[in-house]
């Protein structure tokens, strides 16, 4: 079935043509991924297909029955709205129809009533038939993985990271037949953007979205549509077999090109004759030429360099000993000691909240530690990009707010040793026509990678970035990887990007969230398989040393306490724990089998057993709260 259908759409602005006549469309069950250079248009075409904005000429046309969710990168809210209410109104009808059975159960506790008695049968009925007794249970297991914790507070209370994390929720828990997500791991610790990714790459759902996270766009797309030079093109398979496709048909390209220069120079000579007996033709080989001359000049992509000049770190840089912060009676790192090194390039993670962004203040001096010492080098050139912006001016230029901190860098490579602010700015994607622009009429992700510039600008030997990947595009992303390995000086990188970190960092610190921090050599990818040999060391402990514990259910006539929606949900509770359990052990005996070679099958079996852990945890744990409450 045909999810929807684009039919020559083109769209424009006064800058110019975004996309000129492309066509494509998406199938059940297809997960496609939208990528292209900052700029190039993809949250414009997602605009487009969800009836946001319009296009200029062509249309959307989408199969009736089509129902989808729409996750934008700053997402509108009933500001007054309350988060569990926010998340719940993704089944609007059902919530309805529970906060109604809510409503006329306490009417009836205080008085009878026939006609609401009668009431309350219809609803028991329809929310039977819908399987929703235990909707709440489901998104608070969304929100617990995404990491949310404050259910009752209002969303105008919220961050615009928070804001975007319930949004997500939301279109989760509505589970359309499409879901559009415009950057869906914006804001997401790394442990979440894990669970998203399981839980999408196992979903029947068709999926149209837009990411820079290269490992997600890996593990969830099955095609690949890449906007470039006002064109779309269209790979099948993931991320990786788009990058083999690509290299194959730029190769093509280039032999085509190469082909039609030379077609170009004898055309161009004939038509310099001028031969009389071929005067007939030569209109028809005049529009070939210019045919031609267009094809030749059609432009290419290019490779982004980013070369940063060096300045010298001396014997101390920063020396933290035995600092320590806490926040609101919460431990976020205690007694903790660094002393850095020229070279250390370390990747901070964990949970959102747990103190990965005031552990780099408080090594600036941002924030006072609450205990031990910091000392830094008198040599020691610091460039902190942080989250919020604060190093930029509405009213500045943008090439004026660069040359502010420098008129060029010496890189002291080859003849072309000067990188002045002209050249950093467009190797970061801000055209000439751009660069006199006030500060004020940038995008919030332009303005962003304008202060990461003049963080780089500044040419520091330690570098300190907080999620410096959001609004980048792959791209550019592969050129500041590129430099980041190739710095001499320290670096401090807070991200949730693991492909980011695997390319750019050999420590991990690994916050948990109760106020450790430990350390892993290596990349993410490395730090991941020590945790899962932690984990299985874990798991053989408790084997040994406790019985496994069996589920005992209460028996329906002891929940006399529980209301009947609360027995209800119980009882649907017991039946979906017992199917998950038998569903985990025959997925467990098929990957212990033997009989499966296919490693992206063995690869989807893990991914299953780890959701349905995640799910029957929550589940349980759901089944026990219900159950002390009648003891």
């Amino acid at each position: 079935m045909t999810i929807f259908s684009c039919d020559n759409l083109t769209k424009q602005f006064e800058v110019g043509v975004l996309f000129d006549g492309i066509s494509f469309g998406l199938e059940q069950g297809e997960k496609l991924g939208i990528i292209g250079r900052n700029g190039a248009g993809k949250t414009t075409l997602l605009n487009i297909i969800a009836s946001i904005d319009s296009a200029d000429e062509g249309s959307v046309v989408f199969n009736s029955s089509v129902h989808f969710e729409y996750l934008t990168q700053e997402p509108i809210f009933d500001k007054d709205e309350l988060v569990i209410d926010c998340v719940m109104n993704a089944k609007q009808e059902l919530n309805a129809y529970l906060e109604e059975y809510h409503r006329l159960c306490n009417q009836l506790k205080q008085k009878f009533d026939e006609g609401i008695s009668n009431r309350i049968q219809e609803l028991t009925t329809i929310l039977d038939s819908k399987n929703a007794w235990n909707l709440e249970t489901e998104a608070k297991i969304i929100l617990s993985k995404l990491g949310i914790e404050e259910l009752h507070k209002p969303i105008k209370e919220l961050s615009g990271g928070l804001k975007k994390r319930v949004a997500l929720a939301r279109a989760l828990l509505s589970n359309p037949d499409l879901l559009i997500l415009d950057e869906p791991t914006n804001h997401l610790d790394a442990d979440s953007v894990q669970w998203l990714q399981d839980r999408l790459s196992a979903s029947g759902n068709s999926i149209l979205f837009v990411t820079h996270d290269r490992y997600f766009l890996d593990a969830i797309a099955t095609r690949i549509l890449e906007i470039d030079r006002k064109k779309v093109y269209s790979y099948p398979g993931n991320y990786e077999k788009y990058l083999e496709r690509r290299e194959a048909f730029l190769s093509s390209q280039e032999s085509t090109i190469i082909h039609t220069i030379s077609r170009l120079r004898q055309e161009l000579a004939w038509l310099q004759k001028g031969a009389k007996a071929r005067r007939t033709k030569q209109k028809s080989r005049i529009d070939w030429v210019e045919k031609l001359k267009n094809e030749v000049v059609r432009p290419k992509l290019k490779d982004i360099k980013i070369e940063l000049g060096k300045t010298f770190v001396g014997s101390r840089i920063i020396d933290a000993v035995n600092i320590s912060k806490e926040i609101a009676g919460k431990q976020l790192f205690q007694n903790f000691t660094y002393i850095a090194k020229p070279g250390d390039k370390i990747g901070i993670i964990g949970p959102n909240g747990s103190g990965k962004s005031t552990l780099l203040n408080v090594l600036v001096g941002e924030i006072k530690s609450d205990t031990g010492t910091i000392k830094i080098g008198t040599n020691a050139a610091i460039g902190y990009f942080t989250q919020e912006i604060s190093n930029l001016k509405d009213s500045d230029s943008v090439i004026g707010s660069l040359r502010q901190v420098a008129e060029y860098i010496d890189v002291g490579i080859g003849r072309d040793r000067f990188l002045t602010a002209k050249d950093l700015l467009e190797r970061f994607q801000f055209p000439n026509k751009q660069h006199s622009a006030l500060i004020g009429t940038l995008s919030g992700g332009e303005k962003r990678r304008l202060a990461l510039l003049k963080v780089l600008m500044a040419n520091p030997n330690v570098i300190l970035l907080d999620e410096p990947t959001n609004d980048f595009d792959i791209q550019t992303l592969n050129a500041f990887e590129e430099y980041l390995e190739d710095f001499y000086g320290t670096l401090l990188i807070v991200s949730h990007d693991r492909s980011f970190l695997d390319k750019t960092v050999t420590n991990i610190w690994s916050f948990d969230g109760k106020g450790n921090i430990k350390e892993y050599p290596g990349n993410y990818s490395n730090y991941l398989e020590k945790k899962e040999e932690e984990l299985k060391q874990k798991r053989m402990q408790e084997k040994e040393f406790e019985a496994p514990k069996k589920v005992k259910y209460s028996s329906p006539s002891q929940k006399k306490r529980l209301s009947y929606m609360e027995e209800r949900e119980q009882q649907q509770l017991e039946k979906e724990i017992e199917k998950i359990e038998k569903d985990l052990e025959n997925l467990h005996s098929k990957m212990n089998s033997g009989k499966i070679n296919d490693y992206k099958e063995l690869e989807q079996i893990g991914i299953s057993i780890t959701e349905l852990e995640q799910v029957l945890e929550f589940k349980t744990d759901r089944w026990f709260e219900l159950s002390n409450r009648i003891e």
